[in-house]
């Protein structure tokens, strides 16, 4: 089978293109890259006029909900929700009940994965039994099982003999380590970012020196035992010195940043909407730039959605009770959009590499790349489209975002696995 994508602009950062080109996939893989209006026989043609053919976007960490909290999220859910929003690989957590701490847990992931035929889902493996932070999962088996990476998600491994073994034992099979880098002691009651805003709104605050700190001694243990280790959803312009820091002196520490973080800053919690309550916390606009500026640098390579899709019952309660978290694969685009191009300070290129080469990287999986060979997961993006957000229309089972009826630009409007188009959308989000 051969597939001509024509008309389009393709943004390939990982072979550093960014230009008007035709794609030519052939038997589900990038067979070449060819000028505009060249002629190719007998193959089937997608028009890609005013659209960005870009590899199809990654996320490094998705709640997938399944086995045990279906009431929010399945695979199939999940992995629809990721093609909404361009993904065609994402990594799930291991989060479930029970936790994926084992081989045939891992197995399971893969089996429902390739059940639901949408987005491509990898593994990943809970560092700790339970994910207690107390004893080490089953690594060899897991990765035996295709994990790619480990990590405890929203828990974090305070005990820092376990976080070392961890590390070094992980570092055998050259996987990550995941870490939600934040001290349980000064996080676990409170409810936004400690600052003005939470003095001033009378809740009680989680400082930022508790990502801080935490942060400080991963980047200690990193170095120590020569493991790689990504700090999930990084929030405080004091992490992104020290990952600067820790770059200089050649420490395997990578992080990534959310949509909603780069958009947004701790004074929307005035509307005490439990919709924008998230873990890390929405800062103020000074960690907010800090973290901008750390993607313009390199120091930040990677953007996720951090989606932790919960069913809406569960956020329509006081505050302070309300579990974190947004539901966040298919709005991800977007919201980049208008916090990073709009504004100037990424070009499309810059963005599109954060959804792809690094999230690849980190994950060690052969994707984000629209190299001849490589298999041809695809997204089509119209950078000019303006739609309103509308939660109705989600493939998520949930809809905890706080963004509804949103106006915004730019949307995902096809995305293609091994050649074969497994998504199309309108403007508007409709199928």
């Amino acid at each position: 089978m051969r597939t001509l994508i024509r008309n389009g602009t393709v943004l390939d950062p990982a072979n550093n293109v960014d230009r008007p080109a035709d794609l030519l996939i052939e038997d589900g893989r990038i067979a070449a890259l060819l000028s505009s209006g060249e002629s190719v026989d007998d193959a089937a043609t997608i028009d890609a006029t005013g659209l960005f053919v870009c590899p199809g976007f990654v996320d490094p960490h998705v709640c997938v909900g399944e086995p045990g909290f279906e009431e929010d999220e399945t695979i199939e859910t999940a992995t629809a929700a990721a093609l909404a929003g361009g993904f065609t690989s994402i990594a799930a957590m291991p989060t479930t009940n029970p936790v994926v701490d084992n081989r045939g847990s891992a197995e399971f992931v893969n089996r429902q994965g390739e059940k639901a035929g949408n987005s491509r889902v990898f593994p990943l493996g809970a560092v700790t039994k339970g994910g207690a932070g107390e004893e080490l999962s089953e690594i060899g088996q897991l990765v035996e099982a295709a994990a790619v990476g480990f990590t405890d998600g929203k828990s974090p491994i305070a005990n820092a003999e376990v976080m070392r073994r961890a590390l070094e034992y992980t570092g055998m099979f050259g996987k990550p380590i995941l870490h939600h880098s934040i001290v349980p002691e000064l996080s676990e009651t409170g409810v936004m970012h400690e600052g003005f805003e939470s003095t001033r709104l009378g809740l009680r605050g989680i400082p930022a020196a508790a990502n801080d700190i935490m942060t400080g001694r991963d980047i200690a243990l990193a170095e120590l035992t020569d493991g790689r280790i990504h700090l999930m959803s990084i929030s405080t312009e004091d992490t992104v010195q020290r990952l600067r820091i820790a770059h200089q002196r050649n420490i395997n520490v990578t992080a990534d940043v959310t949509p909603h973080h780069l958009l947004l800053t701790d004074e929307v919690m005035g509307s005490f909407d439990t919709l924008y309550k998230c873990n890390p916390p929405l800062r103020s606009d000074e960690h907010r730039q800090a973290l901008i500026a750390g993607l313009q640098d390199g120091t930040i390579t990677c953007i996720s959605a951090d989606h932790q899709p919960l069913a809406i019952e569960k956020k329509a309660v006081e505050l302070d009770v309300a579990p974190f978290g947004l539901c966040g694969l298919e709005t991800a685009l977007p919201l980049c959009v208008e916090a990073l191009i709009q504004p100037g300070h990424l070009t499309w290129s810059q963005l599109i590499r954060c959804l792809t080469v690094g999230p690849a990287a980190l994950l060690g999986i052969p994707h984000g790349t629209l190299s001849v060979g490589a298999k041809a997961d695809v997204t089509l993006v119209d950078p000019n489209a303006v739609w309103t957000i509308d939660p109705a229309h989600f493939r998520s089972l949930s809809r905890n975002t706080p963004f509804a009826k949103r106006q915004v630009t730019g949307k995902v409007v096809s995305t293609l696995i091994s050649g074969e188009v497994t998504g199309t959308t309108d403007a508007r989000g409709a199928v």
